[in-house]
């Protein structure tokens, strides 16, 4: 494989914002009254086979200890138990018994009812029905492996999804839809490996991949299609899909492979294949979108023995912590909106030596999950400080302002 190695929840907008006419700020650090300890709660096994991604459902807060994973053709829905056990709630296995998904998304249909799209080395998506456990739909359309789906935090019906194939797609699960084609002269030349949604700007999408950028594209020129896409009364293989060939811009950050971008607010956090996740500020070249933009780097969080291919980071729900594996079984987690970076915890255990693909943050970080290449899930629960040590950490961090 060749790119592997109910209620809506509104996410609010970072606060954090850099020190003006600062470039880099300033290396990272341990900081003793950050630090949070974390323990292993449990390792389950779901199978001899590599689990590529886990998700946590964010899109509805009735769901918010729900989780996925996926590996070779099957998905799996779990739910965090508070003693710290999982409990298995559902499994779809494709039909197709050469097909591995890589990537899982959580979503919804109009009336709130969730759904789950994975996809994977088929290069087709497959939007379950998570009340029944049986395939809803497919969406066809991309001409290669799908690596990454992301929903969007707005409308959980819309979807993108990053492929081999060079390209982005926009879908409309609820359709079955293809809207958009983000590709084209300016657009992605290689594998797209990660693809994710402006938190509150409902028209950009950032995205990444194997020609080592990182580029930036606007819907809202196009946004009258997205609209009709929700009333279209005819197949949707006549849909007047639309493409998108001019980002807003691209850059180079990392001297590698991308193969994860998350939006903060309006700056990106990018993961290459060099040991580093870096945080950044584009700068829109509206005059010539085709040639590298400058961009402002804010500041980097080291992720020693990650330099291979699909390791990807997770964040809670407002992105105050970021958690990210590698490829020796350790999970490093960041308070990603501190500045310098503070590493609040570094976890490993001897039962964990296999390559960490994704992680997953519960809404409130207390809980980080891993899946793993060995097909095993990893549950490290936040340890609650006692009493007296509360007090202790609230006199110290008292002291260090005086």
């Amino acid at each position: 494989m060749d790119a592997r190695g109910g209620e809506s929840m509104v996410r609010r907008a970072p606060w954090w914002v850099p020190c003006k006419g600062s470039t880099t700020m300033g290396p990272p650090r341990r900081n003793s009254s950050h630090q949070q300890e974390y323990k292993l709660r449990m390792k389950h096994t779901e199978g001899n086979y590599p689990l590529y991604a886990i998700s946590f459902n964010f899109i509805d807060s009735r769901y918010y200890n729900v989780f996925a994973t996926v590996g070779t053709n099957r998905v799996t829905i779990y739910r965090g138990l508070p003693d710290g056990n999982l409990a298995l709630l559902q499994a779809y296995n494709d039909e197709d018994k050469d097909e591995e998904f890589f990537t899982l998304s959580w979503a919804a249909d109009l009336v709130g009812s969730p759904l789950l799209v994975a996809a994977g080395n088929n290069g087709i998506i497959q939007v379950i029905n998570c009340g029944t456990g049986k395939l809803l739909k497919t969406l066809v359309g991309h001409g290669g492996s799908i690596y990454e789906i992301r929903t969007h935090p707005r409308n959980p019906s819309l979807i993108i999804s990053a492929s081999k194939d060079e390209s982005v797609r926009l879908w409309n699960v609820h359709t079955g839809i293809c809207i958009l084609i983000f590709a084209g002269l300016a657009g992605h030349q290689n594998a797209v490996l990660s693809v994710d949604f402006h938190p509150y700007d409902m028209h950009h999408i950032a995205s990444c991949g194997m020609d080592n950028t990182i580029k930036i594209w606007s819907m809202k020129e196009f946004w009258p299609y997205v609209e009709k896409s929700f009333t279209w009364a005819d197949l949707p293989s006549k849909f007047p899909t639309k493409y998108v060939q001019l980002p807003l811009m691209s850059a180079v950050v990392h001297s590698h492979f991308v193969d994860c971008t998350r939006w903060l607010g309006d700056f990106i956090l990018s993961k290459g294949v060099d040991n580093e996740i870096v945080l950044w500020q584009p700068k829109i070249n509206g005059e010539n979108p085709i040639e590298l933009s400058i961009i402002n780097v804010l500041q980097k969080y080291p992720v020693p023995n990650s330099d291979i291919l699909f390791v990807k980071f997770s964040c809670d729900f407002h992105f105050s912590h970021l958690a990210i594996g590698n490829r020796e079984g350790k999970i490093y987690v960041w308070e990603v909106q501190a500045s310098p970076p503070v590493l609040v915890a570094e976890l490993s255990n001897r039962q964990c030596k296999e390559i960490i693909r994704h992680t997953a943050m519960s809404f409130d970080g207390s809980m980080i999950l891993a899946c793993s290449q060995d097909g095993s899930i990893y549950r490290w629960d936040k340890v609650r400080p006692s009493v007296y040590e509360m007090l202790k950490q609230q006199k110290n961090t008292t002291l260090s302002r005086l």
